[in-house]
């Protein structure tokens, strides 16, 4: 075997040790934390409401078209891979959370002026759950299983 194979195969052996020793550990309120080496904490979050289906129609021009300002006040609540999906009369809500302080972080954005004026347009168009926690608007739902 010649010194660049050798590199390679030292690299991939390298590189597979490395993956499969990142450690996961299940978080809170339905979310799952990825501890990576030299990079922040990973939570991933998911999360359901239901759809008035007569704003429907509103509900998607919206989102298709979403204020600038939003989107900033969502990344700089530490906010990646914000994804929202329907199926029938339901939207399911997924998220990745990279900061150190959720809950500050979503009071600062609750506290968010701009923010709460997109929320007046959007809350209408929903139907929170039932079995949502105290406290919640979109019901919070358990993680059973990921895989990166």
């Amino acid at each position: 075997m010649n010194s660049i194979s050798k590199t390679i195969l030292v690299v991939a052996v390298a590189f597979v040790v490395t993956a499969c020793s990142i450690p996961t550990k299940k978080g809170d309120s339905g979310s799952a934390t990825i501890v990576q080496s030299n990079k922040k904490p990973v939570k991933r979050f998911g999360s359901v409401i239901k759809i008035k289906p007569e704003m429907l129609a509103q509900y998607k021009e919206l989102h298709a078209n979403p204020w600038p300002e939003v989107l900033e006040q969502i990344t700089k609540s530490h906010i990646r891979n914000y994804s929202i999906y329907l199926k029938d009369d339901y939207l399911f809500g997924y998220f990745e959370y990279v900061g150190n302080d959720f809950e500050g972080d979503m009071i600062k954005m609750a506290e968010d002026s701009i923010t709460r004026e997109w929320w007046k347009l959007t809350d209408p168009c929903q139907i929170p759950l039932d079995s949502r926690k105290e406290g919640e608007w979109w019901a919070t739902m358990e993680e059973v299983f990921h895989q990166d």
